[in-house]
């Protein structure tokens, strides 16, 4: 089924077995509030689809909790786990967790990612906020990388995905997003590298303009503007026709890319972006 502007409807694409039998941690899987489906919230309700088994990882209990009895409600199976991937032992914990129920940590999804809140063009930039920023996006998304290659080592099989950013190569009034999305890129290719031989993989989502609660809804709060405007404008920056994408484009990606069909696919950096990235220069 298509919608208005000619593409199909990914919310209701059929998936089922697609991840039978996979264990995976969505980091990031809750969502703040907002009239769509943010990134981590539509990951883990696909990957449950496909046949999963989800652990919803967010900072808030609360809106981890509600991404997993959503999925519950639609037949899925699901928990919820709260983590600061920032704190010390966070990321551990997480592991931890999912060990005490599961005999295997198949997938990892790394979802986590802030911007604004003093970002801006280099000579604006403060040091709180590239710090604050360069800590929960890079430091984070290593920081889970580490608790738990050593299980997927052990075990010999599995796969990380990566959140990463059309800013990481384009942009220049974020700075401290696009250094840590760029850093971010050169994060999945490392791990991705040393770990091909212990059946590692490692890629990352290179996203573009998408419609989550957080980015328009975000943005429309920090300008003091209509959310029906800075939509309007993202739209426009959009190359392919219809506009921004959703977060359903930024999951069937990461559930290609946790499947076994991208089984030869590692250190991969996945443009999701309808044509932002290619029109640079």
């Amino acid at each position: 089924m298509a919608g208005g502007d000619g593409r199909p409807d990914l919310a209701a694409q059929p998936v089922s077995g697609r991840l039978a039998g996979v264990h995976a941690i969505v980091v990031g899987a809750g969502q703040t509030d907002g009239e769509t489906i943010g990134n981590g919230r539509a990951i883990a309700t696909l990957f449950a689809r496909a046949g999963a088994t989800v652990m919803c990882v967010d900072r808030s209990l609360d809106r981890a909790e509600a991404t997993a009895e959503s999925i519950r409600a639609e037949g899925g199976s699901a928990s919820a786990a709260q983590a600061d991937i920032t704190a010390e032992g966070g990321c551990e914990e997480v592991v931890a967790v999912a060990l005490s129920a599961w005999s295997a940590i198949d997938v990892v999804v790394n979802n986590v990612g802030i911007g604004g809140g003093g970002d801006g063009p280099a000579h604006r930039l403060g040091d709180d906020a590239f710090d604050r920023i360069l800590d929960v996006n890079v430091r984070g998304m290593w920081r889970m990388c580490r608790a738990v290659i050593p299980q997927m080592r052990a075990q010999q099989r599995g796969s990380i995905v990566n959140i990463s950013s059309a800013a990481s190569v384009a942009g220049g009034f974020q700075t401290a997003y696009e250094i840590s999305k760029a850093a971010v890129n050169r994060l999945t290719t490392s791990v991705a590298q040393s770990n091909a031989k212990h059946g590692i993989r490692c890629n990352a989502i290179v996203l573009g303009l998408v419609d989550t609660p957080m980015a328009v809804g975000g943005i429309a709060r920090a300008r003091g503007v209509p959310i029906e405007q800075v939509r309007e404008e993202r739209d426009r920056q959009v190359p392919l026709r219809g506009g921004m994408g959703s977060a359903w484009d930024a999951a069937f990606a990461a559930l290609y890319l946790a499947s076994d069909e991208a089984r030869f696919v590692t250190g991969a950096l996945l443009p999701v972006d309808g044509g932002t990235t290619i029109r640079i220069g």
